[in-house]
């Protein structure tokens, strides 16, 4: 039986985390054996093709622990003949006594679980995202005596406190994150700062193939003046995603200038948008898709002439890192507005390979957006540009070199038969 890796993650399959999706995807591509472990159940109605090519099972942990209990006394029963319950429940109570929540202990209770049914052939860890996942995680790695790394990206970094980042990042053998923002502060919380390294997710280009000649000029002729000019966001509807400024943005706009814009993805602020919209007296100008499969956001990309992302640091912390959908934008070679916040930077250069405003300056947004609805000649610059960019230096088999030599040493081991493994 081959040694496997178990990903652990907050919940799967999800249309809003398609990098992890094309993580798994070429990992297994590269010979690994997976198995994911999911927290939550999925709730998008629909899926990406790529879910569909992705062969590792899934072990789906009690969501909430009173709806299987007899999963969590079984867990507990198993985890108390395991040599590292001891030190488990140790940092799970210190834990519990900084952070006391319901969420606390089912984080431990879902560890339990995942203790008991994870399959002797699993000799890894790795959980996306540090907080939640990686607390399961971190859990039930002391209990069955097993190393662990993980994944982290934006909320999870920034939401969380510090001391609970060193804690874990004391005891994981090494961790990945999508900006050099995150890194930096990383490395900054750890005792060993070389576990840290900045890993870009970056795209498989054969599954966001460049848009054919004939879409690439799309841009030329619309000038805001009589076809409308095309915007598209593609985005949760989230404090952190700023969309409550883009509207006030685009309602500054110079009423004769002619514009469509469009919205994908769902989110808890999607009615207080739309209501914001109407009363702005902009609903006629909006379409508000919901959530989409990739390859139908692919196809509206192709057809829109700017992308638009408003992104902001909410008051917890909670921030993007470095979008996909950015990415995901100019590999269509679409024009991409947002804005200079944490990792986005680091793939938008102002005025070169995208236009780039501060964080919730409506004002500016709103001046940026005429110039480029009124310059098809500067949104296709800089749409070329960009377009360049993603490509030379965002592939997703360079993060995915990276990730197969930190697991090589998997490479040939032998399953431990662990004492007490699920039958």
């Amino acid at each position: 039986m081959a040694a496997q890796i178990a990903v652990v993650l907050k919940g799967y399959p999800r249309l809003s985390e398609t990098f992890i999706a094309q993580e798994l995807y070429q990992l297994e591509q590269r010979g690994l054996e997976l198995m994911i472990v999911s927290l939550r159940h999925p709730t998008d109605r629909d899926t990406h093709p790529i879910h569909q090519q992705i062969q590792a099972p899934v072990l789906y942990l009690p969501e909430y622990l009173h709806q299987e209990p007899l999963r969590v006394i079984r867990g507990f029963f198993s985890a108390l003949r395991r040599p590292g319950f001891g030190r488990a429940l140790r940092s799970w109570w210190k834990d519990l006594r900084r952070e006391p929540s319901r969420n606390r202990i089912r984080r431990f209770g879902q560890a339990l679980v995942l203790s008991r049914e994870l399959p002797a052939s699993v000799q890894q860890l790795y959980a996306h995202f540090i907080h939640t996942p990686a607390s399961v995680t971190r859990y039930c790695a002391q209990i069955d005596a097993l190393p662990w790394s993980a994944s982290a990206h934006a909320k999870d970094i920034w939401t969380l406190e510090d001391w609970e980042l060193r804690e874990k990042l004391a005891e994981l053998e090494w961790l990945v994150t999508c900006t050099q923002a995150n890194t930096e502060h990383l490395k900054g919380l750890s005792d060993d700062p070389e576990r840290v390294e900045l890993l870009y997710h970056g795209l498989d280009f054969d599954r966001f193939p460049a848009p054919k000649q004939q879409q690439n000029n799309k841009t030329a002729s619309r000038d805001g003046s009589d076809q409308p000019v095309r915007l598209i966001s593609v985005g949760r509807a989230v404090e952190k995603k700023g969309y409550d400024h883009l509207l006030n943005a685009l309602a500054a706009l110079p009423p004769e200038l002619n514009w469509h814009f469009t919205h994908i993805g769902g989110g808890t602020l999607l009615n207080k948008l739309q209501a914001q919209a109407a009363e702005l007296g902009l609903s006629d100008r909006i379409d508000w898709l919901g959530a989409l499969p990739q390859l139908e956001v692919l196809e509206r990309y192709r057809n829109a002439d700017l992308f638009v992302l408003a992104s902001q640091v909410i008051g917890d912390g909670d921030r993007d890192g470095l979008p996909n959908v950015l990415m995901e934008a100019q590999s269509q070679q679409l024009c991409c507005l947002a804005t200079n916040i944490s990792g986005i930077p680091e793939l938008i250069d102002h005025r070169h390979t995208g236009w780039l405003v501060e964080q919730r300056d409506v004002a500016g947004l709103s001046a940026a957006l005429e110039q480029l609805i009124r310059q098809p000649e500067l949104r296709q610059q800089l749409a070329e540009a960009g377009y360049d960019r993603v490509t030379e230096g965002f592939s997703v088999h360079r993060g995915i070199d990276q990730l197969m030599d930190k697991f090589t040493h998997l490479n040939g081991a032998t399953p431990d038969q662990r004492d007490g493994a699920a039958q």
